[in-house]
């Protein structure tokens, strides 16, 4: 699984997630830190990312749009990276499982 940190969270993810997680990036590291939503999510989409985010407009448009991409909505306020990483390791497995499911589009992690 492939995932895209959207510019709300640290690019140091993509190198600490990395073992979980490879040939995961950062927006910033593809150059799409400043596109709109619709067209990073139609990036993440036509590149087989799973979207990560702390931003309530991914969900929503998966909601509305469908999915791919699939969408990870971590609902921690402000918190460290190492809070997000421990978040991303921590439910690894439902992670996975969000990847194979065919219905479910969006995993809300607190």
């Amino acid at each position: 699984m492939k995932l895209l940190f959207d510019q709300n969270l640290s690019p140091k993810l993509v190198a600490r997630v990395a073992d979980l997680y490879p040939d995961s990036t950062h927006v910033y590291a593809v150059g799409i830190d400043r596109l709109a939503d619709k067209e990073l999510r139609e990036y993440a989409r036509r590149e087989a990312f799973t979207i990560v985010t702390k931003d309530s407009d991914f969900s929503d448009l998966c909601i509305l749009l469908g999915f791919p991409p699939k969408v990870i909505w971590i609902r921690r306020g402000n918190c460290s990276t190492a809070a997000i990483e421990s978040i991303l390791r921590e439910h690894h497995e439902d992670i996975k499982a969000l990847d194979q499911d065919e219905v479910v589009g969006i995993l809300t992690l607190f």
